[in-house]
């Protein structure tokens, strides 16, 4: 490899990772100042969950051990020094180590966002080209006021929908929970988790697949309307013949952009589908910690999210060089 590329390859990887450190360094300022001005007393939280009652003195002492009543900014340099040694903390409403349930849950997320990401990425863009191929026609027409009435769609509301007609009316699929009941995690198959998988993905890439479609449909209209795919077509070449010489390459690389940057929207969609079929990922376990003031697994759990999201970004961009080599060229 020659050297200057290699030198441009480490210098952009520096560049971004100290924007992405910078990134974390700032969310979690933010999400610690909104978790400190929260309501909800985190101690008055763990002492329900204990089912039992608690003493003053125990509570005093419960207060001492997290540090509830020292000044937020020493609780918050005290957490950051504890991060960087590697300790996240542990939760208050699972009492494990807060990277312990990162890990867990974000195994059984991460198998949801990966199909709903898939699903939404192909039916967009395959939806997308239609509507751009017969524009202002009635595919185009009728798939146009489906993805606005579904971008529309409240997640929570969507999910509580499929899962009334598919689950309760029909009975084709489980009512929630990524397992069946009663099974032991050892003793669960790959066809059952996928069983259980399918309608809560399916409910969440009919959330981000709209924007896809319509912005590659623009995209697609664009480039049947430029002179190149004008003299394409005057000389001869049909219309699926001039979507697939000219118009996939040029409309791909705004499709794949929007599918990394929906990342963002997809972990936030997946919080509602999660609490909506009861799935046990991150989106389930962060609505626990914000109702019940697990602050430790909150902000976990919003870095570990900002992290993800970021590494997305990171490997968008580094396809784009590989889609359309105009950007290499550029970048020399």
């Amino acid at each position: 490899m020659d050297r200057g590329i290699f030198a441009r390859l480490v210098k952009n990887f520096v560049v971004y990772g100290l924007r992405i450190i910078s990134l974390l360094l700032a969310v979690s300022i933010i999400a610690f100042t909104l978790v400190s001005a929260s309501p909800i007393d985190p101690v008055q939280q763990y002492i329900l969950g204990l089912g039992t009652a608690v003493s003053p003195e125990k509570r005093a002492e419960i207060e001492a051990y997290w540090g509830v009543n020292e000044p937020p900014v020493r609780r918050y340099l005290t957490w950051l020094n504890e991060l960087l040694h590697g300790n996240m903390g542990e939760s208050a409403i699972y009492r494990r180590p807060v990277s312990d349930i990162l890990w867990e849950r974000f195994a059984n997320s991460l198998a949801l966002m990966l199909c709903a990401w898939v699903l939404a990425g192909v039916i967009g863009f395959a939806l997308g080209c239609v509507m751009g191929m017969y524009r202002d026609r009635l595919p185009d027409k009728i798939i146009k006021k489906v993805c606005y009435i579904l971008s529309s769609m409240p997640t929570f509301w969507l999910g509580l929908l499929l899962l009334l007609v598919f689950s309760v009316w029909l009975g084709w699929f489980p009512i929630g929970f990524s397992s069946p009941i009663g099974v032991l995690s050892e003793n669960v198959t790959v066809g059952q988790k996928i069983y259980h998988l399918i309608l809560p993905a399916f409910t969440l890439s009919l959330m981000s697949f709209s924007n896809i479609a319509l912005h590659t449909r623009q995209k697609l209209i664009d480039v049947l309307n430029s002179e190149y795919v004008l003299f394409a077509r005057a000389r001869g070449e049909g219309r699926w013949t001039v979507l697939c010489r000219h118009g996939l390459r040029n409309i791909l690389l705004p499709a794949l952009t929007l599918q990394f940057a929906s990342f963002a929207e997809l972990f936030g969609g997946s919080v509602m589908a999660e609490n909506v079929f009861s799935y046990p990922g991150l989106g389930s376990a962060v609505s626990a910690a914000g109702l019940q003031g697990d602050v430790p697994l909150l902000l976990g759990i919003t870095l570990f999210s900002t992290l993800f999201v970021s590494v997305g970004n990171l490997i968008a961009n580094l396809l784009y060089g590989v889609i359309d080599p105009q950007i290499r060229e550029v970048g020399r």
